[in-house]
């Protein structure tokens, strides 16, 4: 994938660590794996977003920012990719992680005639379920994806490369 594109889009190191609302924290995105654009560091940001994303959590970009920090990964990616779920898309996610879950916990997805807090906390344990499953599936697929996208950029560029380059056949006739 080509490093000027993400380059123009993710926000630099020193842009961020200018930003008054980071405070004292600023020290920790110093370390220059954060913010490297290779195939490692983007294929493992993309799992660690996308995971993001499928939690039911509240803030799931500082879960984002954890693991990004934790596996030196490309943190900005990481925290991009976390608005795959958003205000427009939350229903839909979680409805499905959901059903997922009570798919494979066997759990009835018929809402009872009395709706109790106890029924609800227990609506919970499918939702989480679901929810991991989920994000480690589909953090998997965005992981392998960025993976051959990179790939299939290199091989590319590879192959434009040695077309440019006049053969030494050529030259000897």
């Amino acid at each position: 994938m080509p490093r000027k594109w993400f380059r123009k889009y993710l926000p630099s190191a020193e842009r961020l660590r200018k930003q008054r609302a980071i405070g004292g924290i600023s020290q920790l995105f110093a370390d220059p794996n954060l913010w490297h654009l290779n195939r490692r560091s983007l294929s493992g940001a993309a799992f660690i977003g996308i995971f993001s994303a499928f939690m039911p959590i509240p803030l799931q970009m500082l879960l984002a920012a954890g693991l990004a920090l934790r596996f030196k990964c490309n943190l900005p990616m990481s925290i991009v990719l976390v608005w795959v779920s958003n205000p427009l898309t939350y229903v839909p996610i979680f409805y499905f992680t959901y059903r997922v879950g009570a798919g494979m916990l066997g759990m009835s997805r018929a809402i009872p005639e009395q709706v109790t807090i106890a029924w609800f906390v227990e609506q919970l344990i499918p939702l989480w379920v679901g929810s991991l499953v989920c994000g480690l599936v589909f953090g998997g697929i965005a992981f392998v994806t960025v993976r051959l996208l990179w790939r299939l950029a290199i091989v590319r560029s590879w192959k434009r490369r040695n077309q440019s380059v006049p053969s030494t056949q050529d030259k000897e006739e």
